[in-house]
């Protein structure tokens, strides 16, 4: 019996993953700041350009001689997410004390292309919109889905035709890298895919803004 118990004394825990302060608050953190910098970007960008479209400010800028690439509305709402997302990471991780074992930069970095993502797909979908509560209606459908996907519910349980919508989810990527940095401390180059796959939905999104920005240019 002494042995058995000296035994057992000896044994060690060795975590691959966090330590034996590590709560589940701290596995799941990584995608809330995703999905919070999503979120903000997709509702402030919608709405806003929303407000300029039916206050006719966007049709009298389309109706000048400008090209539509050149109407500044991406890079302009751009320079704000992107102020908006190092506010977030900045906030979470020194006020909050997220648990941070990679790069705050990389961290920046992921947050800054889910913004991306986010203001492109908010102004494409605001152009089809008519008033700031459709705007808000397009939540449940474009927003809350995706929390689904991005890991805080297991997805292997997930029938598997199901599984197959993980793969349109942006934050379903966004959550796969952001964890991957913030909790099991990977380099950049380990989820660069994830990020390729990221700045793909973003290239799709504009493109389609383009297109969807044609129907209020006066000819």
């Amino acid at each position: 019996m002494q042995g058995e118990l000296s035994l057992q004394d000896s044994m060690k825990t060795n975590y691959v993953y966090g330590s034996s302060e590590t709560e589940l608050f701290d596995i799941f953190s990584p995608i809330l700041v995703g999905f919070f910098v999503f979120f903000f970007v997709f509702l402030i960008s919608g709405i806003g350009l929303l407000n300029e479209r039916t206050t006719g400010t966007l049709e009298r800028l389309l109706a000048t001689p400008i090209k539509r690439g050149e109407t500044g509305y991406l890079i302009g709402y751009g320079l704000v997410a992107l102020i908006q997302t190092i506010i977030i990471v900045l906030f979470v991780i020194n006020v909050l004390d997220m648990v941070l074992v990679g790069s705050i930069w990389t961290v920046i970095l992921i947050n800054g292309i889910v913004a991306l993502v986010a203001l492109s797909l908010g102004i494409l979908l605001s152009s089809f919109a008519s008033s700031e509560f459709q705007m808000i209606q397009f939540i449940p459908l474009i927003i809350v889905p995706q929390i689904f996907f991005s890991g805080i519910f297991s997805i292997e349980g997930m029938a598997d035709w199901l599984q197959v919508f993980a793969n349109f989810m942006p934050l379903y990527y966004a959550a796969a890298a952001l964890k991957g940095v913030m909790y099991e401390g990977l380099t950049l180059s380990e989820i660069s895919n994830n990020l390729y796959i990221l700045l793909a939905f973003a290239a799709v999104f504009i493109v389609l803004n383009l297109f969807a920005l044609k129907k209020y240019r006066k000819l």
